[in-house]
């Protein structure tokens, strides 16, 4: 009996100490290796240059031909990595949360900044990003500064969206509504006034997501709160993970 309550102290003193260290561990800066950029220096090198970075997977987009598409970022930023080369095993390593050196090119597409023709390597470490608020960037310069970094928005509008033949709806399949059940959902939301249009990319979320269900499920009007990542395509068009009713 003495034994079993000294192992229950000492779990109940454990317990909370890991969590602390945990809790702490996600709060220190990032450290870069040799010759790796931090995100400032990413930021600032020139489109086709080589980057070298280290980062966290946050999501997979798709993978596809030994190449992978994926969000991540570390404590300062994130990096969209399109077409890296991966083998399907190594596709399977990338949980969220796990640490990769990547080696590739930054480029940019219709606004989309993006590494290209990388390669990658992993590393010990492990940081999964809790999402930043920036519904009051919206329609700002200061937004932009925050690229594919996971975010939420609070307190959006349902508006209408019109497909090619001028119907009106909560949704679209594709972002002319020329899609079907398991295309991209293309919706738009308004605040303040203005309106924008966020997608649930399907190769992201596809249609047994409990997000793709929610968006089939909006109807104009509805109050909603949303989660994602803040890709760029010809101004913001953020890729919805969430959608739930305004909080």
């Amino acid at each position: 009996m003495k034994k079993i309550l000294a192992l229950v102290l000492v779990m109940l003193f454990v317990l909370p100490l890991a969590a602390a260290c945990k809790k702490d561990d996600a709060s220190k800066p990032d450290v870069k290796g040799e010759g790796v950029m931090t995100h400032a220096e990413y930021i600032a090198a020139a489109l086709d240059t080589q980057v070298v970075i280290e980062t966290y997977v946050q999501a997979k987009q798709s993978w596809w031909e030994d190449k992978a598409t994926v969000y991540t970022q570390d404590k300062d930023g994130a990096y969209f990595l399109y077409n890296m080369a991966c083998s399907e095993a190594d596709y399977a390593k990338l949980t969220p949360g796990t640490k990769i050196k990547v080696t590739g090119y930054k480029s940019e597409w219709s606004g989309e900044v993006e590494i290209i023709d990388a390669t990658f390597e992993i590393e010990e470490g492990n940081y999964v990003a809790s999402p930043l608020d920036v519904t009051a960037l919206l329609g700002t310069d200061s937004l932009i500064d925050h690229q594919n970094e996971f975010v939420s928005f609070k307190g959006m509008t349902v508006e209408a969206s019109k497909d090619a033949d001028g119907n009106e709806a909560p949704f679209l399949y594709s972002w002319d509504g020329s899609g079907e059940d398991g295309s991209d959902l293309y919706f738009n939301v308004s605040l303040n006034g203005n309106t924008y249009t966020f997608t649930v990319e399907s190769y992201l979320c596809d249609a047994s997501t409990a997000v793709y269900a929610a968006v089939k499920n909006l109807q104009i009007g509805d109050k909603i709160d949303m989660e994602g990542f803040l890709y760029w395509y010809e101004g913001v068009n953020p890729h919805i993970t969430s959608v739930k009713a305004a909080g």
